[in-house]
This record gives structure tokens, sequence and C-alpha cells, in this order.
């Protein structure tokens, strides 16, 4: 088996892997999600320029990070309040405290300082 073709399987067999973990428990979308992956799979099998082929990997690879990364599921528990599975390779970006006295200065009311001019400072 050629390096590229066991590269192609790599990514194929990571992306059905990150699938079961990200949407764990959700059938519907472990299913939409296995035959989008096996969709593209398979649309792309005839693909022979080398160059297309690593490109498509690396896309694969891509897709499999954002996968990873960025999609969390939420679930409703009771009406308004949802639970969120966040995982350990889940990006957590930093948070701005929300300031309620903080008025955006339109020349009316005066303003107050913004919470985000106070990040700005630091």
């Amino acid at each position: 088996m050629s390096s590229l073709k066991k590269m192609v399987l790599k990514s194929f067999k990571q992306l059905h892997r990150t699938r079961l973990r990200v949407f764990a428990g959700d059938e519907r979308a472990l299913t939409a999600a296995r035959l989008r992956i096996n969709d593209e799979y398979n649309k792309n099998r005839n693909v022979e320029n080398e160059e297309a082929i690593e490109a498509l990997i690396k896309y694969g690879e891509d897709v499999e990070r954002e996968l990873r990364t960025q999609v969390i599921q939420a679930k409703q528990v009771k009406p308004g309040v949802f639970e969120a599975k966040i995982t350990e390779d889940t990006v957590k970006l930093d948070n701005i405290p929300y300031n309620d006295a903080a008025i955006i200065n339109d020349g009316i009311n005066g303003g107050q300082p913004c919470c985000q001019d106070q990040a700005n400072k630091n």
C-alpha cells in the first residue's frame, strides 16, 4: 500500500473516531456525520493527482481538528437550562466579564467606560 493511500485511510479513520467522540449519544448526528464523511471520500475516490490528494488529506485533517475543537453539544435539561458537553480539546477563549454599567458614549447620556476599554488598557 502506498504511503499516500495510507495517509488517506488514516485521515478517514481519524474523522470517524472524532465523529464518535464529538457526537456520542446523538444517533441522528452520528448517522449524518458518517454519511457525509463517507460521501466526501467516495466523491474523491478517483482523484489521481498527488498534489490534489495531499490537499484533500489536509482538508480532512482540518475538518477533524475543527470538529474536535470547535463543536460542542448542548441539550436542554429543563426549560431554559442547557447542559453543554465541553471536552479537553474544546477551544476556550478568554472571556471579558459583563459590565451592566458600561454604556457606549453616544453623546446623550455622557456614557461610562466600557469593559472593552478596560481590556484594551491591559
